[in-house]
């Protein structure tokens, strides 16, 4: 090979090593494989081998993994793979500003962007008192968001989180389905109960619930209601109509903020419903403190075939409408 040259890195025995860990082989294979380079290592010294700037690459995201991983955060398998992936896809993306936007959780740990975009969203949240997140499923839309709006609580930012969703699925005429209405509405809530116990302890969630300081709902209970010093959530908002994405717009009161997510290739609203999201993501266009920010494939962080999905079925859907 033309041009092949080989770097060093001296790794600090124990803690470097330790850095390094997941086990240290295969966090290093699959730098290997995003970045084409050969690395191998002996005692507390880590060899590169490959073309030059491939080589500068490798030894740049390495040196930024022990950057990251100096200030106390113990990177797992699946934290490199995504950053890996970010860096070799992103070009001159670098890991410590990747990294650099950390969400402290209740559980005392931290939650980081793993792509770009997510980097971009978490900074997009923090500037903005509204945020759209748009894409597909497993990019962290929903996630992220809880984290940020957890975190704001916790830091006494805002007094109160409200979390709610459009129910869809029952025309969000709970009134015909059986039980109280926490049993009506349980299983529409769902995944926001679980990212909400994912980052808070569960007892201590549902006391907070008790008191109202977090509240899980409907989106059909928001009519009516001005929501001041709160941080709201809107999720799977491709399935609300125009008239109830206008409700919810206005519930915004004084020192509030708000994140809408959706993904507007899975509407479930009845035919000849226009999607609420799709109508204020052309509305709003231009606002100023209104950040739009979109996701794609690239984004998905849950298993690996996740995104190997959602890309299968991005192909169908365009060869399905392509004209026969």
């Amino acid at each position: 090979m033309e041009n092949t040259v080989t770097e060093e890195i001296e790794l600090d025995a124990e803690k470097e090593l330790e850095v390094l860990h997941g086990g240290l082989e295969d966090n290093l294979t699959l730098i290997e494989d995003a970045l084409g380079v050969v690395i191998s290592f002996r005692g507390n010294k880590v060899f590169i081998k490959g073309e030059g700037q491939t080589v500068e690459k490798a030894k740049g995201f390495i040196n930024g993994l022990r950057s990251v991983g100096r200030s106390g955060y113990l990177l797992r398998p699946e934290d490199i793979r995504h950053a890996v992936r970010a860096v070799s896809e992103g070009g001159e993306v670098s890991l410590p500003e990747l990294f650099s936007t950390a969400i402290p959780s209740a559980r005392k740990k931290l939650i980081l962007p793993k792509t770009t975009v997510q980097k971009q969203y978490i900074e997009a949240i923090k500037g903005n008192d509204m945020v759209i997140g748009i894409g597909p499923a497993g990019t962290g839309k929903t996630y992220l968001a809880m984290a940020m709006a957890v975190n704001a609580l916790l830091n006494k930012e805002v007094s109160r989180l409200v979390l709610a969703r459009p129910a869809v699925e029952a025309g969000e005429r709970l009134g015909f389905l059986p039980g109280d209405m926490y049993e009506k509405v349980s299983p529409y809530l769902r995944p926001l109960y679980d990212a909400l116990f994912d980052m808070m302890d569960a007892d201590r969630a549902l006391k907070l619930i008790e008191r109202s300081v977090i509240e899980i709902a409907p989106l059909a209970f928001m009519r009516g209601r001005t929501l001041n010093d709160s941080f709201i959530i809107l999720d799977e908002a491709q399935n609300t109509t125009s008239e109830q994405m206008k409700m919810y717009l206005t519930r915004l009161g004084f020192n509030s903020k708000t994140v809408i997510t959706g993904d507007i290739t899975q509407i479930d609203l009845p035919p000849g419903r226009v999607s609420g999201l799709v109508e204020a993501e052309r509305i709003l266009a231009g606002i100023e403190g209104i950040k739009v920010v979109y996701f794609t494939e690239r984004d998905v962080v849950r298993h690996k075939l996740v995104q190997e999905i959602v890309r299968a079925y991005e192909r169908y859907e365009k060869r399905r409408a392509e004209p026969k």
